[in-house]
């Protein structure tokens, strides 16, 4: 009988604890409060500051529930917009990279699986590749126009008889490509005989270039070490100089150099260092549709150069550690500084200098797409802070100028591969 009477008094409460909040809690659970039997159960559980107590802790509940709801709900969007974005990013990849074949990771200085070489046909079209192999034979009949004028100088029937050799074996050369190029706009040939045609021309070009060097290196005595520029006429990853000393370790530094482009976008890397553990370590590259940019152990600071107009210009940039302060000149006036670039950060020794490719392996590592295309000449490094008067008389070929004293531009100081040398420096003729 007490059981029954104990079993009908939480029913009775439960209902009363129900009734007296209009919300719906949910899943509920029945606690029992003793009350006198002839008492009023309803008003004796309002009374009671448990039942109080217990509505607050379950509106605290569903508070947090409904909380962790929104969250996952949340979440679940994030998720389902990260999934739509990442099958975005493969379906490109696979777009971009064809059937079949992987893609490499890559950071800020890899920029791809895909370099732009003229010995990858899996990446280059045949008709760009044709393409640019004319733009080399268009650079070595440029290097033969100053033989012809050397020739003229100097009269030699050696050398003319080899200017006419080499005059002819370029024409070839010419008459190669255009057949080619004919052949694909008719819609002939195939991946093999693009591919032989390609190893028979490059072959030809380097036996090319190994003549032309050597009628070139004749010349060498006829004429000071210093009037002399680099020329890379188009992107690959195979031209370039290597200066054949290195760095000291230094705590200050001015780079100077004439440089003529009109590549876009970007005119690639003029020069860059790079030492065991750091492929940063002193670079200058304009990539993309980037600034020219400056970087010292991996930080970058951006420059105010703008130099792909197809005309000469004189840059310098000097750097000290302390503070990381930098200054840039264009034309031997200042057009940017600042500071906290690779503060207290010396540069460091032993390293590869290379002018016109980007390292991303000590020596090596080049890609094509950040490579330098256009003119380069009069490359030198100090050790210290050049003040604003020297840099002007360097950029106004002054006979005050200095040259380096940690690099100083001469030909004995410079090893060529793949690439094109020309004897006269333009620049200070054009200034004087």
């Amino acid at each position: 009988m007490l059981a029954g009477r104990a079993a009908r008094t939480c029913a009775l409460l439960a209902l009363c604890l129900l009734g007296s909040g209009a919300q719906d809690f949910g899943p509920t659970r029945f606690i029992c409060t003793s009350v006198p039997v002839d008492a009023d159960m309803c008003a004796a559980s309002v009374a009671a500051g448990g039942a109080e107590e217990l509505r607050s802790n379950v509106l605290q509940l569903r508070e947090t529930v409904l909380q962790q709801k929104e969250t996952i709900l949340s979440q679940k969007e994030t998720i389902r917009e990260l999934t739509t974005k990442l099958g975005r990013c493969e379906s490109q990849s696979t777009l971009d990279s064809g059937p079949g074949e992987a893609r490499a990771g890559g950071g800020r200085k890899q920029p791809g699986s895909g370099k732009n070489t003229m010995g990858d046909l899996s990446r280059t079209p045949a008709a760009e590749t044709l393409s640019q192999l004319g733009q080399t034979l268009q650079s070595l009949k440029t290097r033969l126009e100053n033989l012809e004028q050397y020739s003229r100088l100097n009269s030699s029937s050696q050398t003319n008889s080899l200017k006419d050799l080499l005059q002819s074996k370029i024409d070839d050369l010419e008459r190669q490509v255009l057949s080619r190029v004919n052949t694909l706009e008719e819609g002939k040939g195939g991946p093999k005989n693009d591919t032989e045609e390609r190893v028979k021309i490059e072959s030809a070009l380097t036996s090319l270039h190994q003549r032309i060097s050597e009628l070139e290196k004749g010349q060498k005595d006829n004429r000071p070490g210093d009037k002399f520029q680099l020329t890379f006429p188009l992107r690959t990853n195979y031209m370039y100089a290597k200066v054949k000393k290195s760095l000291p370790e230094m705590y200050a530094f001015t780079v100077c150099m004439w440089l003529k482009s009109s590549a876009a976008p970007g005119v690639g890397t003029p020069f860059s260092y790079a030492v065991p553990g750091q492929a940063n370590e002193l670079v200058l590259i304009e990539w993309g549709n980037n600034p020219m940019e400056i970087l010292i152990n991996d930080k970058v600071a951006k420059l105010p150069f703008v130099i792909n107009d197809g005309k000469w210009h004189h840059i310098c940039v000097t750097w000290t550690t302390r503070d990381g302060v930098w200054e840039a000149y264009q034309d031997g006036t200042q057009g940017g500084n600042g500071e906290n670039l690779a503060p207290y950060h010396p540069i460091k020794p032993q390293g590869v200098l290379v002018l016109g490719q980007e390292q991303d392996t000590l020596g090596g590592g080049f890609d094509a797409t950040q490579a330098f295309v256009g003119e380069l000449a009069h490359f030198n490094i100090w050790d210290r802070k050049l003040t604003p008067g020297e840099v002007y008389n360097l950029a106004t070929c002054s006979t005050k100028a200095l040259s380096g004293n940690v690099i100083a531009w001469a030909e004995s100081h410079i090893e060529i591969y793949g690439g094109a040398t020309k004897w006269t420096f333009e620049a200070c003729r054009q200034i004087n």
